[in-house]
């Protein structure tokens, strides 16, 4: 007779799919709500920000391209980041954090020897850079309302995982996002939700985290917090 696993057992292997390494050191925090703390900070693609209420909003004027937002900041292998989100143009837009980033050859995100990039997606997909990125917000003229989340790692554009749903089309609420890179699995949860969860046999390791918008997006950030991570 086939027997049941015990429920303890069985309850262990639940926790264990969706455990959690603990935050360590702070290794940045930035409330986002004052322009004076954002030096360093680069931008590629025609975007402009604004900080007011406590938050930071981003827009491509004239929705004149897309674009990314750099963390000056260098992260380790091992970290987990939390930051808030709200949409203020529900109609159309895409959001993705980019992490890990880095050179092929190891080269800060920002070295001179790097191609110029402008915001167009195959410079940060099929360049000379290497990252992952994960879209958590997708609905784009062509794509209304995609329902799930993506994990691709890059150079290129390899989709390794499609997730449970992102933040909805419609929705203008607070919404929080946690990120966690941990000895090769990557994590991300949405309202303390699960919404991606992979591992890497080969993980990238240091490297820089942005934000990525598409043109028609108009999105509020808040309360960017970095820590490393222990098991």
């Amino acid at each position: 007779m086939k027997m049941r696993p015990p429920i303890f057992f069985m309850f262990f292997l639940a926790s264990c799919s969706t455990a959690q390494p603990l935050k360590e050191e702070l290794l940045y925090e930035n409330s986002f709500a004052d322009a004076t703390k954002m030096q360093g900070w680069r931008m590629e693609g025609e975007a402009t920000t604004e900080h007011k209420d406590g938050w930071m909003f981003i827009q491509s004027p004239s929705e004149a391209s897309h674009h990314v937002y750099w963390c000056p900041k260098t992260f380790p292998a091992n970290f987990i980041a939390e930051w808030e989100v709200q949409n203020h143009h529900p109609e159309a837009g895409l959001c993705i954090i980019f992490f890990a980033a880095a050179g092929q050859e190891g080269q800060d995100l920002f070295d001179a020897s790097l191609q110029l990039r402008n915001g167009m997606f195959k410079q940060y997909t099929k360049g000379d850079i290497n990252n992952y990125h994960i879209s958590y917000y997708a609905n784009t003229p062509t794509q209304k309302d995609r329902p799930f989340s993506h994990l691709r790692k890059n150079k290129g554009f390899k989709k390794v995982q499609v997730g449970q749903p992102g933040i909805a089309a419609s929705s203008t609420a607070i919404h929080k996002l946690r990120l966690i890179k941990h000895n090769g699995r990557i994590q991300m949860f949405l309202d303390d939700v699960q919404i991606i969860d992979w591992a890497d046999d080969n993980p990238l390791g240091a490297g820089k985290i942005g934000f990525r918008q598409m043109k028609w997006t108009h999105f509020a950030y808040r309360n960017f917090k970095v820590w490393s991570a222990k098991q």
